[in-house]
């Protein structure tokens, strides 16, 4: 892969790591600093019915799940960052055969061509 073409990856997996972050901080700070009657305005101290707290539960467990998945892509953009560095970038970790454009298009922090990492997600291959 030629260099320009490593900068124009290098730049998209910059922007949305830095996107991915803001968000994971946004998420973060609604699902874990508010209470209910801070996010309603409510300053009573009336008990909330069950069901509003089923809901406040999980609405905190859907955010915790989203931000466990960004946290997670967010170490995967980093070691593409990294393989970039490194020179390795746009080579399947498992094949070692150059990974499609289009993989790298539609998922830039791609570490494995199509067929080996549908190899690994079957259990038929160790991730590396």
């Amino acid at each position: 892969m030629k260099k320009a073409e490593m900068k124009v990856y290098r730049d998209r997996l910059l922007a949305l790591r830095a996107r991915l972050r803001g968000d994971v901080d946004q998420m973060a700070d609604a699902a874990l600093n508010k209470s209910r009657s801070e996010a309603n305005g409510d300053l009573s101290s009336m008990p909330i019915h069950m069901a509003d707290l089923g809901t406040d539960n999980y609405e905190q467990e859907f955010a915790l799940g989203l931000m466990d998945s960004e946290r997670k892509i967010l170490h995967e953009i980093d070691d593409a960052l990294n393989r970039i560095a490194e020179g390795t970038y746009g080579i399947c970790e498992g094949t070692g055969e150059p990974i499609p454009k289009a993989r790298l298009e539609a998922q830039p922090w791609a570490r494995y061509c199509v067929d080996y990492a549908r190899m690994v997600e079957e259990g038929r291959v160790e991730g590396v």
